[in-house]
């Protein structure tokens, strides 16, 4: 059988990553990373406000660069045989484009104006727009929040979309339709000029978007009219019809062909979130939690449709047909800061060397507080791992970005409680590691408890592979397996698997999986003793979660009024 070759990219929050696989083996033959250079600097951010944006030019920078990269190493007689490009995004990461689908930053008078630009999942500034969502919904007989759990986010599509048309009135005057970064790229890469012909993936409108078959689309205009005017006709210019991420999207358009020194036979497959392209890398099965686990954690597991037929689980981030392996039900679940949390209290602590060393102008120091900077998690984390949990031991509250499911609610704040003058920065760490833990054991009670059975855990991504001493926490506080896939690039590799399948390659994604997938190199296995004292810790997380919830969602909550 002859070679055949394939090409996955997967765009994260800080980085896009390519990588040239094997169809027939799953054999990496070349990967690149490129890191997008105005994020790094932090260009149209503001983290007090929670608004993260990113530029176009990033991702189509970072596109070109990472594939040319591959082609490169690889050689032309590789590059010759490559059959399809897959595509997976961070989501939901929506952006204003005109009526040629081209987005309102690439156009000179909007090209430093952040709210032309794409809204990263993480921007939680539209959190009045969705609980005005929220309020509106019940409204109506028809309950069009019931396939994404009941709540919809302030991370979400219609959300952003609202909130930049109050924002920003350039934008509402100029914009023509909203689209994800994952429905946009394979637009791009085939070279589209109407928008109204820009091919949207079941994935983003399932879970980010309220369209579901049982609505023959998107909830109806009066629905969007009742929320804001604002509103008013956008579904028009969005098509109803929607594609798995096993169909072609197109064939890639002679400029980028000539860009990349590929074939415009290459097909492009249809767009998909990170993680759902993750958990088909990571070799998912039915009814295990698949974790991708990074900056946040998105959770996805698969369930056969007739087996959970009439089951609605209340808040999660949606349950869709299709959306991660076409003829099942893929639900969707997450934590809005996972490694983000660790990543805070790191740059709590590197303060001092950061602002004060910093203004040596030595670049000795720079160097060495780049090294401590490096140094400081892993020992953390070697540190924590001595230390014996106990009733009595400091313990947090992880909401710092707030939360994701179950029940999103983007205004919850953390917390840290049972500090005392002896508590250090090996406590403190503890408390959050174990803090994200419990937040992900509620995800998981969720499922059980609204009748889909969690049966396993599938570990993937940064955090899944370097971090052991948070990974046996999790197998303790779940009180269950946790086994870590192989491959360090499961979204990369999963859009691959997608691409061979859109090619022709594999007549479905299952046998790609079989085929390409790398397996997997650990497993976590509780540990008895500390499980039971975790089931005591984890009810103390309960019922001051509930209490801080409370508190802020008050009327009489004096913080509230303040704000």
């Amino acid at each position: 059988m002859d070679n055949a070759y394939v090409i996955g990219v997967d765009y994260g929050t800080d980085s896009v990553r390519s990588v040239l696989v094997n169809a027939r083996n799953g054999q990496e033959i070349a990967s690149s990373i490129y890191h997008y250079p105005r994020w790094k600097k932090g260009l149209y951010c503001n983290p007090s406000i929670n608004q993260f944006r990113q530029h176009p030019l990033d991702y189509i920078e970072g596109l070109e660069y990472t594939i040319k990269d591959c082609l490169k190493q690889s050689g032309e007689q590789i590059s010759a045989n490559v059959k399809a490009i897959a595509v997976d995004t961070t989501g939901s990461t929506p952006v204003a484009v005109d009526k040629t689908g081209t987005p309102l930053a690439l156009l000179p008078a909007f090209e430093e104006n952040p709210n032309a630009m794409f809204v990263l999942w993480k921007d939680h500034t539209s959190v009045k727009e969705a609980d005005e969502i929220n309020q509106t919904a019940k409204k109506f007989d028809i309950n069009y929040l019931q396939y994404v759990g009941g709540i919809y986010s302030s991370e979400w599509f219609w959300a952003k979309l609202l909130h930049i048309l109050r924002k920003d009135k350039a934008i509402a005057n100029n914009i023509f339709t909203w689209v994800e970064h994952c429905d946009w790229i394979p637009f791009l890469l085939t070279g589209g000029k109407d928008a109204l012909h820009i091919k949207r993936g079941v994935c983003s409108a399932g879970h980010k978007s309220l369209w579901n078959e049982s609505f023959d689309g998107y909830p109806p205009n009066e629905f969007f009219i009742a929320v804001d005017p604002l509103l008013n006709g956008f579904t028009d210019n969005i098509s109803a019809d929607t594609y798995t991420a096993d169909k072609k999207a197109g064939n890639l358009c002679e400029e980028w062909a000539q860009k990349l020194g590929l074939s415009t036979s290459v097909v492009i497959g249809i767009g998909a979130f990170d993680a759902h392209m993750g958990a088909v890398g990571g070799q998912i099965e039915p009814y295990y939690l698949s974790k991708v686990m990074g900056t946040s954690t998105c959770d996805m597991l698969v369930a056969p449709n007739h087996e959970v037929d009439g089951i609605l689980v209340s808040g999660i981030c949606g349950q869709v047909n299709g959306s991660v392996i076409p003829g099942m039900l893929g639900m969707e679940a997450g934590q809005s800061a996972f490694g983000d949390a660790y990543a805070w209290f790191k740059n709590l602590l590197m303060w001092p060397l950061k602002n004060l060393l910093s203004t040596n102008d030595n670049p000795a120091l720079d160097d060495l507080a780049n090294q401590l900077e490096q140094q400081i998690i892993p020992q953390l984390s070697k540190l924590a791992e001595k230390i014996e949990p106990n009733i009595q031991q400091e313990f947090a509250i992880d909401w710092l970005n707030g939360r994701r499911t179950p029940d999103a609610n983007q205004a919850l704040k953390g917390a840290f409680f049972d500090l005392n003058l002896g508590t250090d920065a090996v406590q403190l760490f503890r408390a959050l590691a174990e803090a994200t833990c419990f937040g992900a054991k509620k995800i998981v009670d969720r499922f059980n408890e609204q009748g889909v059975p969690v049966k396993g855990l599938i570990g993937m991504g940064g955090v899944a592979r370097k971090a052991p001493f948070i990974m046996q926490m999790m197998a303790d506080v779940m009180d269950m397996p946790i086994k870590i896939h192989r491959s360090e690039q499961t979204c990369a590799i999963g859009a691959a698997m997608f691409a061979a399948t859109a090619a022709g390659i594999y007549t479905k994604v299952e046998e790609a999986m079989s085929a390409m997938g790398q397996g997997f190199d650990a497993e976590y296995h509780p540990n008895p003793q500390r499980v039971a004292i975790y089931k005591l810790r984890y009810e103390k997380y309960t019922q001051m979660g509930m209490l801080i919830e409370e508190k802020l969602t008050s009327k009489d909550n004096i913080l509230t009024h303040i704000a």
